[in-house]
């Protein structure tokens, strides 16, 4: 196993880390030799499952930090920037940044109460696309981002297509795109590069909260070429593989991880 990361003493900040694929792509990085951060938010009954999961990143051989607290309100992301500062110490910086945070709300615009509302879309917009910038200003105001850094974020595909109760989720989704582009350009001149991975249908916790899901998990059966579907592991991979030094003429793009699904 190539270890590329390890001595550099790179991190990675993963929001929304605990699980399903920013969980997969925090270990595959740690595989590879990154230290980790993890925000995440959970309920205490969830906890020490979630221990475990972090213990087996630890036994990788590299740091681990984690923080459970709400990645998308801005006086605690403040506050944690001043204590990653405190991890990183004098030589540490972030080689990649990873949102991953699936904060949503999933409701119908017709029918039975409570439909979606200006509310709806206001705060799944802010969670899901507007803290990836939130995010990526503060770590470059802190000066804390490695000088070929990566800024990655998870896309589906519900950016172009409409699923029921999905409308507040989608309208973040093609936000994040755009968010991503613009990172991509005026980023540029400060090494940062930013893309996004749609993942096919994965099997996660946020995909479960969907109404009708198993449909969904059906069509994507039948229409992927490989006829599986995209497992956590797939997407952490590519996250891997995009951090890599090889990788950095590789910006402003929406990156399917599919395995074709997207052809049919």
């Amino acid at each position: 196993m190539v270890k590329e990361f390890e001595g550099k003493d790179y991190w990675a900040l993963i929001l929304g880390g605990s699980s399903g694929l920013g969980f997969a792509s925090a270990k595959k990085l740690a595989t590879h030799g990154m230290n980790i951060i993890i925000v995440h938010r959970d309920r205490r009954d969830d906890l020490p499952e979630i221990k475990d999961s972090f213990e087996e990143i630890k036994k990788l051989g590299v740091k681990l930090h984690s923080f459970n607290v709400d990645a998308t309100r801005r006086e605690k992301r403040e506050e944690m920037a001043e204590e990653i500062k405190s991890i990183l110490g004098e030589k540490g910086k972030i080689r990649t940044l990873l949102h991953s945070i699936s904060k949503g709300n999933l409701k119908s615009m017709l029918g039975e109460e409570p439909t979606l509302k200006n509310d709806d879309f206001q705060q799944t917009l802010d969670a899901m696309a507007i803290s990836l910038y939130d995010w990526t200003k503060l770590i470059y105001n802190a000066k804390l981002f490695a000088k070929d850094a990566r800024v990655l974020s998870f896309t589906s595909e519900g950016n172009t297509k409409a699923w029921k109760d999905y409308a507040a989720v989608s309208a973040a989704k093609v936000a994040l795109e755009a968010i991503t582009r613009s990172i991509a350009l005026e980023f540029a001149p400060e090494g940062i590069r930013a893309n996004c991975i749609q993942a096919g249908v994965t099997v996660t916790r946020s995909l479960e909260l969907i109404p009708g899901y198993e449909s969904l998990r059906q069509h994507a059966l039948k229409r992927n070429p490989f006829k599986r579907l995209t497992t956590p592991a797939d997407v952490g991979n590519a996250v891997y593989l995009l951090s890599k030094d090889e990788a950095s003429w590789i910006t402003g793009t929406v990156i399917p991880v599919n395995g074709g699904e997207h052809l049919k």
